[in-house]
């Protein structure tokens, strides 16, 4: 092994630390107890050292962002790997309730990724490079509707009930959706994928999203005993606007 062999190895598994550091003082205290003098004081090291690694406290908590992304993909693609290939709608359901059972058991890491109000956080939504998706979550979760729609093609008429003022993003957002569920090996064409497909697919996402937060930040309107029925119902709904029958 080469001195920059090695440098290079110490240094990456440096960052791993850090990043195993910072993490665990998001679980048990919150965004606001990551600090980089917090870490530095459990490495034993200054926190000017930890400049050398990270630019700042915002690129600390982007790339602990981004490990959160990749757990949570793996968790998922570990539930798909459950469920038969042509099983698309079981695939819906346990992408999307793996999603609310992992959002549950962590609920800080959900509320960094998830419901940061920062622009520079957020990071398993898809980026500005309308090319890509810019995570491994949203890889999961898009690969996933694109083959539903693929499966099951909405009628010729979806189109109608999408607003006009819309239709440049969701025009954007169709050619996120094609390149990362073709990249996956999942040939869509562009026919099979109208704006209106894309707008359920992200009408879907908005209430997905909408009930996981409410219930992990206890912000049900009402006192809810159980919200998995609820969340359940909203999922045969959901796929019930696509023809597809309920989930036995």
């Amino acid at each position: 092994m080469t001195e920059a062999t090695r440098r290079e190895r110490l240094r990456a598994e440096t960052e791993r630390d850090i990043r195993r550091h910072a993490r665990a003082l998001l679980v048990q205290h919150g965004r606001d107890a990551v600090t980089l003098r917090a870490i530095a004081r459990e490495l034993g090291i200054t926190a000017p050292a930890l400049y050398r690694y990270y630019d700042s406290r915002e690129d600390l908590l982007r790339r602990l962002a981004d490990d959160i992304c990749t757990d949570l993909a793996a968790e998922l693609n570990a539930d798909l790997g459950q469920v038969p290939d042509d099983d698309t709608s079981g695939q819906v359901y346990a992408v999307c309730r793996g999603f609310r059972r992992w959002a549950l058991a962590h609920p800080q890491e959900f509320a960094l990724v998830f419901a940061s109000t920062e622009d520079t956080l957020g990071k398993c939504h898809p980026t500005e490079d309308h090319s890509q998706v810019g995570d491994q979550f949203g890889r999961v979760f898009l690969e996933v509707a694109g083959r539903l729609i693929a499966s099951h093609p909405l009628p010729d008429n979806v189109d109608a009930d999408v607003p006009e003022c819309l239709h440049a993003d969701l025009a954007a957002f169709q050619r996120v959706l094609l390149a990362t569920v073709n990249d996956r090996g999942v040939e869509l064409a562009d026919d099979v994928l109208p704006l209106g497909a894309v707008y359920h697919i992200t009408q879907s996402w908005v209430r997905i999203y909408g009930h996981v937060a409410l219930e992990v930040f206890g912000r049900f309107p009402f006192a809810v005993t159980n919200p998995e029925p609820m969340f359940d119902s909203m999922l045969a709904q959901i796929l019930g606007e696509m023809g597809f029958p309920p989930q036995r």
